[in-house]
């Protein structure tokens, strides 16, 4: 058993007879009354997420989790396929357990977490950023750059993404999948 003082970002905890993960947490000290810790909680079985708040001091029930290389492979209807960069072992995990599936690109690495006691793989994190290639991309109008102005692309694995007029079909595009957003056209 832990304490809300172990809490951290992607610890694994069970709560409410789940699974969940920390994505985000701040520890609370009002001027009166206890201090509390309030989190944003995300389900590893539904993909929902839940905001909580604990009271300093509640006892949390940690799950101990062995983080591992898996290299993704192929996407089959809602089953995505990786292999294990150490073992060559293949898993199938659901779409809901990956945070952006449309940004994977077969070869890309991703850390997968899988829980000790059941050997069954809880969370995939994905790369702070991917470098996509855009395949479509409806063409800027000259001039028009008084505000950020964007537009919609569509990149390689599918995903639509909007980015600033001057990207164009072929460029290769970095994207933030925490949030899916463009961040920067990548020269090579």
């Amino acid at each position: 058993m832990a304490s809300t003082a172990d809490i951290r970002n992607g610890l694994c905890i069970k709560f409410n007879h789940d699974i969940y993960k920390i994505i985000e947490f701040l520890h609370v000290k009002p001027g009166k009354g206890p201090a509390f810790v309030r989190t944003k909680l995300k389900s590893l079985t539904s993909g929902k997420v839940l905001d909580n708040t604990f009271s300093a001091g509640h006892k949390i029930d940690v799950i101990r989790v062995e983080t591992h290389t898996f290299q993704f492979l192929y996407p089959e209807g809602d089953e995505f396929h990786f292999m294990n960069a150490e073992t060559f072992e293949q898993i199938s995990l659901n779409k809901n357990i990956l945070d952006a599936p449309d940004l994977l690109k077969e070869g890309t690495n991703v850390m997968v977490q899988i829980n000790t006691e059941t050997d069954l793989p809880l969370s995939v994190d994905m790369p702070a950023s991917v470098i996509l290639e855009v395949t479509y991309a409806e063409p800027g109008v000259k001039g028009n750059t008084a505000t950020n102005a964007t537009k919609n692309a569509t990149v390689e694995t599918g995903a639509s993404v909007n980015v600033p007029l001057f990207i164009n079909e072929g460029d290769k595009i970095k994207i933030d999948t925490a949030t899916g957003s463009y961040m920067e056209r990548v020269k090579e």
